[in-house]
This record gives structure tokens, sequence and C-alpha cells, in this order.
């Protein structure tokens, strides 16, 4: 058998022998194979870069979607276009940042204030000098948050039963009168208003699994199993708060623009299904153009386009979502409007993987120009009303999006290559992106709907999973009215609080004045302006 050297000496003295002629085409036929070689081995290293350095970026670098070469801002146009910088006479400018006045009284103004006095006894008072009693002239007051750790009290409810003596003694019956006492939550249990309010918070709002929550309470000497908490959880949502969810619903799908997404969720039994099977939840919720607010959370077992169908089939409008196309075959009279914050995404990740050296001037950064100078407009357009901010956009922002899209598409990236990819997601998704141009209260993307994502998610890599579909759905409840009520300026647990304790002597004539945005519910449900402004609303 010939090594590889004896081979090569092999070949090279057949070729000699050919034809001068044969030999030529053989030469160039060979020439012509190993540039096609070359040049997909070359892609094929490009290709496996790009996802070495996505891979390293997600694992270890920052989640901002700020873009910048070098420390500048990214610029659609070139220097000869760029205004001319002031020139400087070799002085240096520096600027302090100052305080504002007046926060920490905000900061203060939503809490209670306990003062104590510390004074000088009448003996102490007298002047070292002359011995005369001196007079208060001044106060040095300090101030400092303390904490009062929460505390858990057996209340009893005693409703006591009255008879009348005589006509026990001379009547034929004897009349009995209770005394009117507040309706439980659930008969025979522990469980009250307040407590399965915090244990709702603190799971639902606070991220803590339950089982965190039983170790809390036996460090201050409750013995309250987690079985019996999510018992609580579960009785609670579907006794009394499945009816105010239920017309969150309804209140979602009279709206005209929505916005939607969903998120992975794992349910240990299942019937039918194995407990690494995934299942999911469905996100709906209200724009920023709406009065009433809702934030919906929907648990289903599939990720099928037949949900959002079902779900919508009631709904006329806009509605805003990412490029998954189980939200591009629904209803007549939705009209699905793409997200602009997924195409950064993919021209960002794709800026990222080349060396910071090589990232000015390449078509990466400019795609990235592209879509900084269309959010940056949208940002200018904030304070405007929805017809002017219509105007606007079909004024400045469609004509930056036309020419991204032409420019875009001149660059004939091979479909496979990473900058194709960026284009062809793009391209695929125009006809849902350039929907944003239709209506003056849509928005540039669907972060408002990943935002709503966000408190789910947390939660989930907390308490990892529920165990029963009925956890589930009321996980789906809890989330839906929490959320809807931060939305809505109310305090959540003062407000959840607020439900348990009417809900259970409540008909369906009382439900509209427990709504969240009802005018009826009392002033300790909605948040302080300090409140308010600590815990980031508005």
């Amino acid at each position: 058998m010939l090594d590889f050297k004896h081979f090569m000496w092999y070949n090279w003295e057949v070729k000699k022998t050919a034809a001068p002629e044969e030999n030529k085409r053989d030469y160039l036929a060979e020439i012509d194979a190993l540039k096609t070689t070359v040049a997909e081995l070359q892609m094929l290293v490009q290709y496996y870069q790009t996802q070495l350095f996505m891979g390293k970026r997600r694992l270890f670098g920052s989640s901002s979607e700020k873009t910048s070469v070098d420390g500048q801002q990214l610029s659609l146009f070139g220097e000869a276009e760029a205004p001319a910088a002031p020139e400087t006479q070799g002085e240096e400018i520096h600027y302090k940042r100052k305080k504002r006045k007046g926060k920490r009284e905000e900061d203060l103004s939503a809490l209670p204030v306990e003062r104590i006095d510390y004074e000088l006894d009448e003996a102490e008072r007298a002047c070292p000098q002359c011995g005369k009693t001196m007079k208060d002239i001044g106060v040095d007051v300090r101030r400092e948050f303390t904490l009062i750790p929460a505390q858990v009290v057996v209340t009893e409810h005693a409703a006591h039963t009255y008879a009348c003596s005589d006509c026990s003694k001379n009547g034929d019956s004897t009349p009995l009168v209770k005394a009117k006492a507040p309706v439980p939550l659930m008969g025979g249990s522990l469980a009250s208003a307040s407590l399965v309010a915090h244990i709702a918070i603190q799971k639902y709002e606070n991220a803590m699994p339950l089982y965190r929550l039983e170790k809390g309470f036996a460090y201050d000497g409750v013995c309250i199993s987690r079985q019996n908490m999510a018992n609580w959880v579960i009785q609670c949502s579907e006794l009394y708060l499945e009816a105010i969810y239920i017309r969150l619903k309804e209140q979602l799908l009279t709206e005209s623009v929505l916005h939607a997404d969903e998120t992975t969720f794992q349910i240990l039994k299942e019937p039918g299904r194995a407990p690494q099977s995934k299942s999911y939840e469905w996100i709906y919720r209200t724009s920023g153009c709406a009065k009433r607010k809702v934030v919906f959370y929907d648990y289903k077992e599939t990720r099928k386009q037949e949900h959002p169908r079902e779900f919508l089939k009631d709904f006329s409008g806009y509605l805003h979502t990412d490029g998954h196309q189980v939200y591009h075959n629904l209803p007549p009279g939705i009209v699905v409007v793409g997200c602009w914050a997924h195409v950064r995404r993919k021209w960002e990740n794709l800026l990222k993987t080349i060396p910071k050296e090589k990232r000015e001037g390449s078509n990466a950064a400019r795609g990235v120009a592209y879509l900084n100078a269309l959010f940056a407009l949208e940002r200018e357009f904030t304070e405007l009303s929805p017809q002017k901010r219509y105007q606007a956009r079909l004024e400045k922002s469609k004509p930056i999006q036309e020419a991204f899209f032409t420019w875009a598409r001149g660059l004939g990236a091979l479909p496979k290559s990473p900058i194709g990819e960026a284009v062809g997601y793009m391209v695929s998704q125009r006809k849902y992106l350039e929907n944003i141009f239709l209506d003056g209260r849509l928005e540039l993307s669907n972060n408002r709907a990943e935002r709503s994502v966000k408190p789910f998610v947390l939660g989930r890599k907390n308490w990892l999973f529920s165990c029963v579909p009925a956890g589930a759905r009321a996980s789906s409840v809890l989330y839906s009215i929490i959320e809807t009520a931060k939305e809505n300026g109310l305090h959540p647990r003062r407000y959840l609080e607020y439900l348990f304790k009417m809900l259970p002597g409540s008909t369906m004539n009382d439900l509209e004045n427990l709504l969240p945005w009802s005018s009826a519910l009392p002033e300790d449900c909605h948040m302080l302006s300090g409140e308010s402004r600590q815990c980031g609303y508005k």
C-alpha cells in the first residue's frame, strides 16, 4: 500500500505523461474544486466562531442591549455627514452631579414616624458656671430605619348567642339571637385573609418557594406546612379569585391593542404526560394606551396555535408579538404587529461576535445603527399624541426603515451565514414589522409583554415547577391579579387581603366594585406616592 509521499509522486509522474491539454484541464478543475472547498471551510470556520462567541456571551456577557464602538454610540451617518465638533482651547470642563434636593423626604413620606426626645432632667440643666437653669435652644434630629418583624397572632372570633330568660321560663319557645361575625375564608381552617395574602405575595411577587416560607414560619414558632399553604392558595383561587380572573379576561378582550408572549412551565403530574414535558404559560396584556390595564396569564399544556386562536376569538384589533409563527394564523380582524427589538437583538448579537477592533465600519455595526436611529426617534415621539406620533413616524421613521431593508437586501448575504440569518429574519418578518406605521397607539417593540413575562420566569427559577394542573391554574390566577393590581397603582398585598376579606360574603353584583380600577376600592389598597415611586411605578 502506497503512503502519501509515494502516492503524490505517482500522481505527478502519471500527469507528466498525460497530454498537455488534458493535463491543463485537470489542473484547472482541481483548482476550482480546491477553491470551492476552501470557501466552504471558511464559511464553516466563521459559523463556528460566531457560535462560540455567542455561547460565551450568553454565559459570561452582559444582557444589556446598549451598543457602542470604543465607547461611542453607533451612528447611522458617516464622519463627513456628522456635525463638526466644537473646538476647545485646551480647557477641560468637569461636571459634578448634584444630589436632588428633597429626595430623602420623598423616600420617607410614606412611612410612619416615631420620635424619641432625649432631654436633660431639671437637675442636669443647671449652668456649670452660674448655677442657673439653662433653656432649650435647639434640637439635633437623627433619623434611621427601624424594622419591626412581622408577628403571627391567633385571633379568636367569638360570636355570642343571646336568649330571653323570661320566654325560656314562661313562653312556649325561646328566641335566640346570635351576634354577627365575619364570614370565614375557609370553614374549619386556620387560614385568614391576611395570612393567605402574605403567602401568595411571598411566592408570586417575591418568588419565594413554599418550603422557604415553611422554614421562616418555623423560626418564629409557627407550624404551617407547605402542603397546607399550597392547598390554601389553590382553594382560595378556585373559590374566590376565579370570578375576578374571568372578569379581567373579559376586560382585556374589549381593548383594541394587545401584547402577547409565552414561556415554558413544568407540571409534574399532568394526566397522560411525562413529568419532563414542557407546558406553557401564555401572557396577554393591554398596551400603554389602555385606561384599564390588564395583565393576564393563561396556562396551557402545549404551544400549539390553537391556544391563541381560541383565546383571541372574540378580539379584534392589533396584537404585538414576537416572530413566532403561532401568532401568524389568528382569526380575521387581528392585525399582528412585529417586534423591532427582536430584529435589533439579532444584529446586536452579530455585532458582539466581531472582535472589538473590527466592529467599526462593519455591516453589523451599520445594521445596528439603522435600528438605533429608529429607536432614538421613537423616544422623541413618546410625549406626542397617537395621531401626531402616527404622522411623525411616516415622515421620519418610515424612510429609515425602507432604507434599512433596501440596504440589507443589497448585501447579498448567504442564508446560512451569521449576517444572512439576521437579514433573513427581518425580511421574513417585514410585513408584520411594517404594521407599526398603521396606528400611532402601536409600539416599536413587544418589550411590554416581555416585562410581564419576567415575574413569572423569576418565580419559576425559584419554585421550579407546579405539582398538579390545579396548582398551575392557581399560579395563573394569582399572577394575573397581582400584576394587574400593580399596573393599576394598587398595593398588591393590601389589595389581595381586601379581596379575601370581601369575596366570601359577596355576590356577583358586588364584583365590579372589587376590580383593580374600581373607584370603590378603599384608599388603603392604593400605593401612596412614596411607595409607588420606590417600587418603580408612576
